[in-house]
């Protein structure tokens, strides 16, 4: 009896012991657990996470090998993300790099599941698959893993597959380890034990990838949204969406360049992945207010150009005076007045037509300025009389008629003025009189068209501020707003100066005049050097209306002949010697010490 009785407690000591050493190893798995999923919601990098999720099994098995495969777009396969091999030395995917050369796992074959690969029958099961053995397994098609053992001399031996379930209780992907190893390195099956802990892992990585792929499949659908307001701005008008492109392109480089610099007031700006986005973004959508700007104000190339040139009709009303004059002409002669005296009339009067009509056809084009005798002269030919006969009031939109109710014309047939500011031409706030839009001293502008083309900027930061920007994006406002702001405080809308301006608003200023001095699309001037367009931003430095510091760094880095390369015509690029633009000291800041 005493004998039964010491066997009995020491059965029971025994089983107590092993009791709390499996307590204590839950325990720990327990707090691995939870560690390792504070970890996966911790990480942002996507690469990172899926190098995190595997390397992590593989450990808790000591397992040496293992493959993270994604569920395809299409759902038509799975993809390799991650392969890590330890006999072999293999890391591909991921942070290695190195792109994993083979295709995808079907998911389907002939339209049926594709049961004879273990990764997909997991797919398809939303099972895991334990494995002793992969030669010894009749189940699924092991060829292509024996196939490779031959190339290597690997040994593909024990396999555990676990299907990654996220919460809206789809497979995401697949998990699967290759030669789980005991304390002795030899290959073995994998544990039963710890498949739990595998298939707990699978589920917290499954809701952590499935997180990730939320925030990029939304970044990919803001991007998208970026590009098509950008692609709208381009249908609109070609012109502003070759710049709606190009300027993020300078504005990257020259930050760029600002984040590699040591020295003076770069020392300290540097910029995170969200900023540099954050960036991204304020490039693409900082004209993004043009989509309200009429297509004729943003295009318009010569001074009578609204939705058409309205000079073809200004012609016409010459080709009626010329023929007026030849008909004036021939009245005379069978009249039985001198014929050579009305030829001669007829002539002097031709003349003079062709010499007006060049005159108003060079100042249509709004290429030289126009002085006040300039001006005066427009008057005068203007003021020459045509007759209408034909009722102005037939043929019109509904608006124009009601506009031409309120302020009828005179009826046919009219004297009416060659060049004429009639109320017709009033249109909203825009003057389209044909005397009043050709004596624009200076491009091809009216005073109110130019402030709608300086309103778009409003536009831009009145939609950007009402987006709900998340709080690492609320300065794109700010950025994609400050373009058309001057150190000296002239700039617009806001009169901003320097020092109310971020490092990267100034950098955008920047990137915005110089795509548009360089551009070659424009239809209202011819596109300019490379030296002409520095020579110009060289002169805006020293009147205070771009940052001395960021033009020198923008000279000096290089970033201007990096973009004329890529983005210029060959003619644009001439010889620059960058010491002719460089700022005077005296205007670049100053550092303590």
């Amino acid at each position: 009896m005493a004998v039964d009785r010491r066997y009995s407690e020491r059965e029971e000591n025994g089983e107590r012991r092993a009791g709390t050493f499996g307590r204590r190893m839950g325990e720990q798995m327990f707090h691995r657990l939870v560690d390792l999923g504070i970890a996966l919601s911790a990480e942002r990098d996507h690469e990172k996470l899926m190098e995190m999720i595997l390397l992590e099994a593989k450990e808790i098995y000591n397992a040496d090998g293992g493959t993270l495969y994604l569920v395809t777009d299409d759902e038509q396969g799975l993809s390799f993300q991650i392969m890590r091999n330890d006999t072999l030395d293999i890391a591909m995917g991921g942070t290695t790099g190195k792109d994993i050369p083979f295709p995808p796992v079907p998911l389907y074959r002939e339209g049926a599941p594709n049961l004879n690969n273990v990764a997909s029958a997991v797919y398809h099961s939303r099972k895991p698959s334990n494995i002793a053995d992969a030669y010894q397994e009749k189940t699924y098609d092991f060829s292509g893993t024996k196939k490779f053992d031959e190339t290597t001399g690997y040994r593909s031996k024990s396999f555990l597959t676990v299907p990654m379930i996220n919460t809206e209780d789809e497979v995401i992907g697949v998990l699967q380890l290759i030669n789980a190893r005991n304390a002795k390195g030899e290959t073995v099956r994998f544990q039963r034990a710890l498949q739990a802990m595998i298939e707990a892992l699978t589920s917290q990585a499954a809701v952590a990838l499935e997180n990730q792929l939320l925030i990029q499949q939304q970044r990919k659908l803001w991007d998208s949204l970026i590009e098509m307001i950008a692609a709208s701005i381009d249908d609109k008008s070609p012109y502003t969406g070759g710049h709606c492109q190009r300027v993020p392109v300078i504005t990257k480089l020259l930050t760029k360049a600002a984040c590699e610099s040591e020295e003076g007031m770069f020392a300290a700006f540097d910029l995170t992945p969200e900023e540099w986005y954050e960036l991204h973004v304020a490039a693409w959508l900082h004209d993004c207010g043009k989509v309200t700007t009429p297509e004729y104000v943003v295009d318009k190339a010569s001074k009578l150009e609204t939705i058409y040139n309205r000079i073809h009709e200004v012609r016409t009303r010459f080709e009626v005076l010329r023929r007026d004059a030849e008909i004036a002409c021939l009245k005379a002669k069978l009249a039985g007045e001198d014929a050579a005296e009305a030829d001669a009339a007829f002539e002097r009067t031709v003349k003079e037509l062709e010499e007006e009509f060049d005159f108003v056809a060079a100042a249509n084009v709004g290429g030289e300025f126009m002085d006040d005798a300039d001006i005066e002269r427009l008057k005068e030919i203007g003021a020459r009389s045509w007759i209408r006969h034909f009722d102005k009031t037939l043929g019109l939109s509904p608006v124009e008629a009601m506009r031409a109710k309120a302020d009828p014309p005179a009826p046919a047939p009219a004297v009416e003025p060659l060049l004429g500011d009639l109320a017709e031409h009033k249109v909203g706030k825009y003057d389209l009189g044909e005397l009043y839009n050709l004596a624009i001293r200076r491009g091809t502008l009216t005073a109110e068209e130019r402030e709608t083309i300086n309103d778009h900027i409003v536009v831009t930061i009145k939609m950007l501020e009402s987006l709900p920007f998340p709080k690492k994006m609320r300065r794109v406002p700010e950025y994609a707003g400050g373009h058309h702001e001057k150190m000296d405080g002239t700039g617009y809308p806001r009169g901003l100066k320097k020092q109310d301006m971020s490092i990267p608003a100034r950098i955008m200023a920047i990137a915005d005049i110089f795509e548009a001095l360089t551009a070659a699309d424009r239809p209202y001037k011819k596109a300019k050097t490379v030296s002409e367009s520095l020579k110009i931003m060289s002169f805006m430095v020293k009147d205070a209306h771009i940052d001395a510091d960021l033009f020198a760094l923008f000279l000096r880095s290089g970033v201007w002949k990096e973009y004329a390369d890529q983005y210029l015509e060959p003619f644009q690029i001439d010889a620059v010697d960058i010491e002719d633009y460089l700022p005077a000291p005296d205007l670049l800041t100053r550092q303590a010490g």
